[in-house]
This record gives C-alpha cells, sequence and structure tokens, in this order.
C-alpha cells in the first residue's frame, strides 16, 4: 500500500539518478532575491553535507525560493536532523504556512509508485460509531486472501485493544498495521455477525488500485461506479479495461471513487481523457508552473542530478535535470492538452465521492475536469496539494520540496485548503465498496434520479451510539492516515538540447 511519510508528496522515477553528494554542496549559488549564497565551509561530515545539499536544492528548486535567507543566514548544520532542516525551511515566512508537503524519503516511495508494494494491504479507520473497521483491502494483497474486507469491525490487534480515546491503543495500531512487523494477529467481526480470528504476513504483491467496479441500472440511465485507490504508473490498462466496459454497458453517468489516494501526474492525465468529452480534443487540459528560477534556468544546482537519454539528435548521452525545459509551454512538454482516450464518449456527469484522504493527482483529475463537464463532489472537503516535485538524490535519500504548481484551462489551481463537496457526508466505513446503501454512493445515485441530493442530517454531530464528536473521530483517523498523498511528476519532460 503506498503510504505517506513524513509529509504529502511526489516523483520522478522514470529517471536514473547519479549524483555525488559532495559536489551537490560545493556550488555556491544566487538566491532569488540577489544575496549571494555563502560557500559551506569544509571540512564536513557526511551528516552535514547531507544538511547542506537540502538547503541549497531548497535554495534553487523550491516553489517558496523567493525571500529564502543565505546559506550563512539560514545555517542547516544547525539542525540536529534531516527532518529539522526540512521543517525550518517548510516554517520559512515564504511559504506562507502552505508546505505540508516536504519530506525525505528512502526509496520507498519510487517502488510503490511504480505499483509493487510490500506490506499487508489493507488500512483501518474508525467509524461514525467509533469503532474501528477495515476501510480498504487491495486485491491479491495477502489481506484480501486471509478473507479480509472493507467495513469488518477490528476489535483486538496483536493482543491490543483499538480504543480511539486511548494513545497507547493508537501506537499499537500504528506499529502493528503500519510498522514493519512479518505479520499481524486481528480479531474481527464480520457483516454477518460472526468472529472472527485472522493473521496476515507481509508479503510483496503488485498492487492493483481498482477495489471496485460496477454499472447500476437508475431508472433509464447506466451509471457506472469505480472505486480507484493509488495513482500507480501500472494502472492505465486497468483503467481502459474498466471504461471498455463501461462503454460496452452503456454508462452516461460516472462515480469515481477517489477517498483515499494520490500518485502519478501521467495517470491522472490518462485517466482525465478517459472521461473527457472528445469535444475538447486539442484544448489546454492543465499547465505545469515550475519555479521561476528553473524556469529561467538558473537552478544549476540540478546539473548534479545525472541521468542517461537519447538527445533531440537521437543519440544517448549524460544528461542533468538542468538539462530539462520548465517554461510554462506546450513546447517544453508542460502545457498538457485534451486528447480522448477510449471509447465512453456519452458521459453528461461525473461524480467525485472525496475524503480529506483525496489529494494532488486525485485532486489533479477532479480539476482539470471541473471547467468541461458537470462535475459534483460528494463526501469531504479533500486535502488540497495543487503543488508536486520529482525526486532528488542525495546520498542515499531522495528529497521530495514542491517545484511546481498546476492550473487547468481557466488557470484554477490554488486549492491549498481543498477542494469543496457539493453534498457534505461522512466516509461510511460499516459498508463495503458498491453497497448502494453506503452514504457517499447513495448520494450519488439519488443525485441521478433526482437531479438533487437527498435531505441528511450533517453527520457532524455527537454520534447517537458513542457520544464522540465527529471532529474528535476525524482527527483520531489522522493519526491512522498513512496513505501517500503525493502527486508524482512521472512524465517524461523535453531536454532543451
Amino acid at each position: 500500500m503506498i503510504r505517506k511519510f513524513s509529509a504529502h508528496n511526489l516523483i520522478m522515477c522514470a529517471l536514473i539518478v547519479v549524483v555525488g553528494l559532495a559536489t551537490s554542496c560545493k556550488k555556491s549559488s544566487v538566491s532569488p532575491d540577489g544575496g549571494l549564497t555563502t560557500t559551506p565551509p569544509t571540512p564536513a561530515t557526511r551528516a552535514e553535507l547531507t544538511k547542506d545539499s537540502i538547503y541549497l536544492y531548497a535554495q534553487q528548486t523550491y516553489l517558496w525560493n523567493v525571500g529564502m535567507p543565505t546559506y550563512a543566514s539560514f545555517n542547516p548544520r544547525q539542525y540536529n536532523s534531516n527532518d529539522a532542516v526540512i521543517a525550518a525551511i517548510k516554517a520559512l515566512p515564504s511559504t506562507g504556512g502552505r508546505d505540508k508537503y516536504s519530506f525525505m524519503d528512502d526509496g520507498t516511495v519510487a517502488t510503490q509508485l511504480g505499483g509493487v508494494s510490500g506490506d499487508y494491504g489493507f488500512s483501518a479507520n474508525f467509524d461514525a460509531g467509533n469503532l474501528l473497521r477495515v476501510k480498504l483491502v487491495y486485491p491479491s494483497s495477502p489481506a484480501a486472501a486471509q478473507g479480509l474486507k472493507r467495513g469488518y469491525q477490528i476489535t483486538k490487534v496483536n493482543g491490543g485493544g483499538v480504543s480511539r480515546s486511548s494513545q497507547s491503543d493508537i501506537d499499537n495500531l500504528n506499529n502493528a498495521i503500519f510498522g514493519s512487523n512479518p505479520s499481524i494477529t486481528m480479531t474481527v467481526l464480520k457483516s454477518d455477525g460472526t468472529s472472527a480470528d485472522i493473521t496476515i504476513t507481509r508479503a510483496t504483491y503488485n498492487i492493483n488500485p481498482i477495489l471496485y467496479t460496477n454499472t447500476y441500472t437508475v431508472g433509464a440511465k447506466k451509471v457506472g461506479y469505480i472505486v480507484f485507490n493509488s495513482f500507480t504508473t501500472n494502472s492505465t490498462t486497468l483503467l481502459d479495461a474498466a471504461f471498455a466496459k463501461f462503454a460496452a454497458d452503456g454508462v452516461t453517468e460516472l462515480v469515481v471513487d477517489l477517498r483515499y489516494n494520490g500518485g502519478s501526474v501521467a495517470t491522472s492525465e490518462a485517466f482525465t481523457n478517459l472521461i473527457a468529452p472528445v469535444a475538447q480534443n486539442g484544448k489546454v487540459m492543465y499547465t505545469t508552473y515550475w519555479t521561476q528560477t528553473m524556469q529561467d534556468e538558473q537552478a544549476t544546482i540540478l546539473q548534479n542530478q545525472k541521468f542517461y537519454a537519447k538527445g533531440t539528435d537521437g543519440v544517448t548521452r549524460l544528461y542533468s535535470y538542468f538539462d530539462y525545459s520548465y517554461k510554462p509551454t506546450p513546447a517544453a512538454g508542460n502545457q498538457e492538452v485534451f486528447a480522448k482516450r477510449g471509447s465512453l464518449n456519452t458521459l453528461s456527469r461525473v461524480y467525485f465521492l472525496v475524503t480529506g484522504g483525496t489529494a494532488s493527482a486525485s485532486e489533479l483529475l477532479i480539476n482539470n475536469l471541473k471547467p468541461v463537464m458537470d462535475v459534483k463532489l460528494i463526501g469531504k472537503t479533500t486535502y488540497g496539494k495543487p503543488v508536486g516535485f520529482f525526486s532528488i538524490r542525495i546520498d542515499k535519500s531522495d528529497l521530495y520540496i514542491p517545484q511546481f504548481q498546476t492550473k487547468n484551462q481557466l488557470n484554477q489551481g490554488d486549492y491549498f485548503a481543498g477542494m469543496a463537496v457539493d453534498k457534505d457526508v461522512s466516509d461510511d466505513l460499516t459498508k463495503d465498496f458498491g453497497d448502494t446503501s453506503e452514504k457517499l454512493l447513495s448520494q450519488a445515485l439519488y443525485y441521478s434520479v433526482n437531479g438533487n441530493f437527498s435531505a441528511l442530517a450533517k453527520d457532524n454531530t455527537l454520534s447517537s451510539t458513542s457520544g464522540i464528536s465527529r471532529t474528535q473521530i476525524d482527527n483520531a483517523n489522522e493519526k491512522l492516515n498513512h496513505e501517500f498523498k503525493g502527486m508524482v511528476e512521472t512524465r517524461k519532460l523535453k531536454l532543451n538540447k
């Protein structure tokens, strides 16, 4: 399962990076506000060089680098860890408090983005009644092999409790479900009321991000439904097959369930073209705006990020990230146009089922479609991540800091606070995906018949069974929120020579 790490993020995994850490730290540079950067002192330890590199890469490639202090003023070596350096950068006034995304990773993200995982294959959250339930299970995962399903109540994990109000229980759940243990033992209460003890052993498996599909007959309409979790780079052919079935079924409205995910920009683009009307072909889908320093070819530190590729003359040679064009133009490959994919050409409306876990690549998909067709959002305000980045290799780690923002054909893309919904409904963990009585899906189907949402008491009030507020439950769920929310730049950018 793709996870979030210290923050929310993204990568370019198509490139083979060979970079010397010391080289990246020895370069002097000019800060965006014109102040000369002081060359880092030498000699230095390996750890100090890593901290230097984090700051110097941010100074030239960070989306909010205008007004950043010089190296000497910031002094990255004063911090006791790499994460502390990143936290200090995120706290700089230039960010306006918008950076909730930057982090460092050990390479796990790149592997999982490619569609391979090595965990149990499930996740869990507390429901509106304050009960811990399975919220998703990946097909072909170890959890699926043991028969685990969304909606099952979890009453015990590795012999420990599952109380939302107990920090020790929360710590146990995080360690047991999302840690590195080779196996997990749980007691679950199934939807039929029976109880079972199950043991799941960690294993490597291919991620299938399509958790469920179906076509519903709603009055005279055919409404397609797809649950898509994790925009992995291996999912395009799976999406093509699902949409071919929708076309064969005569689907005219579509429900896209994006409750918990982020991922590849290229996959989001392909998904957009499967839904968008053919009349949009050739028109702007979205534009990528890289940091101004990169657009102006001043991010010279990127010369240290090396890879082999074919140039414009067809000859394979050693290039660097500095050799890409970052201008927001079609010629540079940073303005995408619609190109209809598949044969589903009859969609009049698309409903997106969303939560606070709907992020980045999911939000890009929604934002791309808003100007070109009837779009309805059902659930909770989305995460808010209109920015992305590629990985910067530093020693044995990958640095992820926002380097670009995307905007649709109407130049809309400032949803840092998330996208507001048309119908406010909390995630219904008591029902499996596809159950027409599940709160979010039922609202979409109701709207398809009636042209409006059903009257429903907002579920932010106290639970009738637990006496716990929705806010308290959401806060607890955030502590168990390990889904990856990154928008990953996996498209092949255009070399400028």
